[in-house]
């Protein structure tokens, strides 16, 4: 293959593999799982470290069975052209794998993620963008094999949502979905205007990782503000006539998280912490890379007029992610779920900004 040879000259199998073959040893060590927290941040290293190598040995085999179907192409042997084609096909979307693995090296990558959509100001105009955006979130995680947990949400008045909060569970999860984190710009002509007038709405879509216990993330009960309500939506007699919802506010930060799916308010409480703790996390993560950016030229804070994409269907389509300037004409596809240059663009960008 053209880049595999430069690919191949940077990533590391021997030193990898040497590290895999130092975490076995300390695994057989008496005391390894006296540190039990230690234990399990060396066997995750293990695997990805295992998941690489086996990745790229997999890219090596491809690579030669292009050189050799070359070979007989080149000895006028042209039944070998469909095999170019596969091969070739096949090695592209194992580079891609690879490479997204070896850019997601944050902490949490590899974890659930957490999503939670907010309409804008503009009322229905916004309530529907908020919808669109959670069928398209969920499309790209139906077509990647992730799967759905609904935690709650909040009709619109009139239509789409106010607000909705669910889990994309599955292997690096958090690590691709991250780049979806931040404020959609929405312009076109209004479904909901009888005057056919262009309107521009507004969404916030905040993505965080589930955290396990293994990080310690300290929440007071001092801090904590929980109100109960009563459930709305599908669910079961149960859910729909008693005050299970739980809405939690922590007051340091002002972090408000919600979760009305389990049908008892323990339970709806247990998630919330839960759904609490990750943001608190993601918060604090971001704060740091904040820190160690400096405030990099170009960054723009997750706050309202700051966003980082902008979906015009009017007068022209065109979707474009203003920082990382990767842009779609297919406005329509990119609303359907179709996100992987999007995704891999911004995990690009932000190993530039490491």
């Amino acid at each position: 293959m053209p880049t595999f040879k430069k690919f191949g000259g940077y990533f590391d199998v021997a030193g990898k593999e040497k590290r895999i073959a130092e975490i076995v040893q300390q695994e057989g060590q008496a005391d390894f799982w006296e540190d039990a927290n230690q234990a399990a941040k060396l066997q995750k290293e293990k695997n990805d470290l295992q998941a690489q190598v086996e990745e790229f040995k997999h890219l090596q085999d491809l690579a030669d069975e292009f050189t050799l179907c070359c070979g007989y192409w080149d000895e006028g042997d042209s039944s070998v052209g469909t095999d170019l084609l596969r091969v070739a096909q096949k090695w592209q979307e194992a580079y891609q794998v690879l490479e997204r693995q070896l850019l997601m090296s944050e902490e949490c990558d590899g974890n659930n993620a957490i999503l939670s959509i907010n309409a804008g100001a503009g009322g229905t105009e916004s309530c529907d963008w908020a919808s669109m955006l959670y069928r398209m979130l969920t499309h790209w995680m139906q077509a990647h094999h992730f799967k759905l947990k609904f935690i709650s949400a909040q009709e619109g008045e009139v239509a789409g949502l106010k607000s909705t909060t669910f889990m994309a569970i599955g292997k690096d999860a958090y690590g691709l979905l991250k780049s979806e984190s931040g404020i959609h710009r929405l312009v076109r002509i209004s479904p909901f205007d009888a005057n056919a007038r262009r309107h521009t709405s507004f969404a916030s879509v905040y993505v965080s990782p589930e955290v396990d216990d293994n990080i310690q993330i300290e929440i007071l009960e001092k801090d904590l503000k929980v109100d109960v309500y009563r459930s709305g939506g599908s669910g079961g007699q149960g859910v729909n006539t008693t005050d299970s919802a739980v809405r939690m506010t922590h007051l340091p930060t002002g972090i408000v998280v919600t979760c009305q799916n389990e049908r008892s308010q323990l339970q709806n409480r247990a998630q919330a912490l839960k759904i609490l703790r990750s943001r608190l996390y993601e918060k604090a993560q971001e704060e740091k890379r904040q820190a160690q950016a400096k405030l990099e030229a170009g960054k723009k804070d997750i706050a309202w007029g700051s966003q980082i994409r902008s979906y015009v269907l009017h007068p022209y389509k065109l979707v474009k992610d203003h920082r990382t300037d990767f842009e779609s004409s297919a406005a329509e596809k990119v609303l359907d779920g179709d996100l992987d240059g999007f995704i891999d663009a911004f995990l690009h960008w932000r190993a530039n900004q490491k």
